[in-house]
């Protein structure tokens, strides 16, 4: 074995075969939920992997009064209930090895003094070599004051040879002038290719396999295009309600929380033009492009709609409406439902309507992806023979159960001439013996890599608010959200948006 080869890598562990070099990374926020259940874990299953160095730092800071030791069993608590791969005591203790904890306010110059000494303190005993991630897992009204300290007290100065980068977690602001102003205060602190804006969406093997499925193969690419596409409909549902949310969800609402960020990157990547690689820059220019081209629709009162859930029964249990939940005030407007319409004015896409749909207490919890195709121009059959046919559709399942369906005619067995709705169906668990890849490993390597295609540029972020700023607008000065059933699919309000475009929302 070569000095400094990682003893835990497979050679043959081809799903995310670049390792880290030495490296360390600290986790603001440690103690929260994001942390336990999916930043930890993803740190040990890299680990496990053989994906990051031995020499691996792993940093916390809280305001809870811990030790590195104590900090340790968490971590370990938080791995073994929430890690994807087997727990190894091996592989525990390569990583516990490099655990440290610094207690402290964000206003605490004192513990950003201490901060520096244990990153200066890793350098030097498990070989770090100067590079640090800094992962604000912390709400955004905390981003100013982190960067400041991080930069007045050194952490955030890259020296000769090595790095330090700052990860952001979404909401990337509340609207468009807060976004920048986001952007304007970590700019300060970090340049722009430092800084990694975390959407995990991006990170999902599915989402990625919709550039494969349309750039690599012939079969799709060719009708991808006005010419054959009708519409598409791009739906993130959850059968759950807020939940301990509402601090963070009331004001905020459905739109502003995924439409925004998770389901405008989905239309970027669907409509977008062919990259002339696959590097950061070539990606972000022609999802820019498309974000650039989104037109909203003229009268955005027939073709948007928001709604709240009302209490009822969900899967046999009753459930509290948007209202009743603790911390939502009587008063609320805040929407759990958003559905709108948007076009893309390029040659490619010109007449084609994408839907996007996102909402709480949903049917099921599904996020996919639906080209929708227009209906072969002649049938040569008697109508009572395509009485059930549908129209064709490729849909991209993000999650749960990720894959691809394609939908098409196919002859009902029989002596007569029937034809009916089947599907195709690929399925990543079916097709791959290889699990895949946690979407916050993914990102966690990449920011330890420096490989920034998945990460959205502050001027993607700034193209989003654009688009969505003027519907916010609307509906503050319109009325309320419409009551919606729980389990249902959203407000009858959706359902007459499609109509009137004379189409319908899939039932995924």
């Amino acid at each position: 074995m070569s000095a400094g080869q990682n003893p835990l890598h497979n050679p043959l562990d081809r799903r995310l075969p670049r390792i880290a070099g030495p490296s360390g990374l600290v986790i603001f926020g440690v103690t929260g939920d994001l942390a336990r259940k999916k930043l930890l874990p993803a740190v040990y299953d890299l680990t496990n992997r053989g994906l990051l160095p031995p020499g691996f730092g792993l940093t916390g800071f809280a305001r809870r009064d811990w030790n590195a030791d104590h900090f340790a069993q968490v971590t370990k608590e938080a791995v073994q209930a929430h890690a994807r791969t087997p727990f190894r005591e091996r592989v525990w203790k390569q990583l516990e090895a490099g655990i440290r904890f610094v207690p402290g306010e964000f206003d605490d110059d004192a513990a950003f003094e201490r901060l520096a000494d244990t990153v200066a303190e890793l350098d030097r005993e498990r070989g770090t070599g100067g590079n640090h991630a800094f992962y604000l897992s912390v709400p955004p009204s905390s981003f100013p004051l982190v960067c400041q300290q991080l930069a007045e007290s050194g952490l955030s100065q890259s020296k000769p040879g090595a790095w330090r980068r700052v990860v952001i977690e979404k909401p990337f602001g509340h609207d468009l002038a807060s976004a920048r102003e986001l952007n304007d205060v970590v700019s300060q602190v970090f340049p722009s290719d430092s800084v990694f804006r975390i959407d995990h969406y991006l990170g999902k093997e599915t989402v990625q396999n919709l550039l494969a499925m349309r750039f690599a193969n012939q079969l799709f690419e060719p009708v991808w295009n006005a010419n054959y596409v009708d519409h598409v409909q791009i739906t993130m549902a959850e059968d759950i309600g807020i939940g301990s949310r509402a601090g963070y969800y009331d004001g905020i609402g459905a739109a502003r929380d995924v439409i925004q960020n998770h389901l405008l990157q989905l239309l970027a990547l669907t409509a977008m033009e062919e990259p002339v690689s696959f590097d950061a820059a070539s990606l972000r220019a022609e999802k820019e492009k498309v974000l650039s081209a989104v037109v909203r629709p003229r009268d955005l009162g027939r073709h948007t709609a928001r709604g709240q859930y009302a209490a009822g029964w969900q899967a046999g249990e009753k459930v509290l409406g948007y209202h009743d939940e603790d911390g939502i005030p009587a008063s609320s407007t805040t929407e759990t439902y958003a559905a709108i319409r948007l076009d893309v004015d390029t040659r490619r896409w010109a007449g084609v309507p994408f839907y996007l749909r996102a909402g709480k207490r949903l049917g099921r919890r599904v996020t996919e992806i639906a080209v929708v195709f227009k209906r072969a121009p002649h049938l040569p059959f008697a109508l009572s023979a395509t009485q059930e046919l549908g129209q064709n559709a490729i849909v991209i399942r993000v999650q749960p159960d990720e894959g691809v369906t394609l939908r098409f005619g196919a002859k009902v067995p029989g002596t007569a001439m029937e034809v009916r709705d089947v599907t195709m169906d690929f399925g990543y668990g079916h097709a791959f013996t290889e699990s895949s890849p946690e979407a916050y490993e993914r990102l966690i390597l990449d920011v330890l890599l420096g490989d920034p295609p998945l990460f959205p540029h502050h001027r993607e972020v700034e193209l989003s608010w654009e688009i969505l700023d003027p519907i916010i607008d609307y509906w503050e000065r319109h009325g309320r959200p419409d009551a919606y059933r729980p389990g249902t699919w959203g407000p009858e309000s959706a359902d007459a948006m499609l109509a009137r475009d004379g189409r319908i929302w899939r039932r995924p």
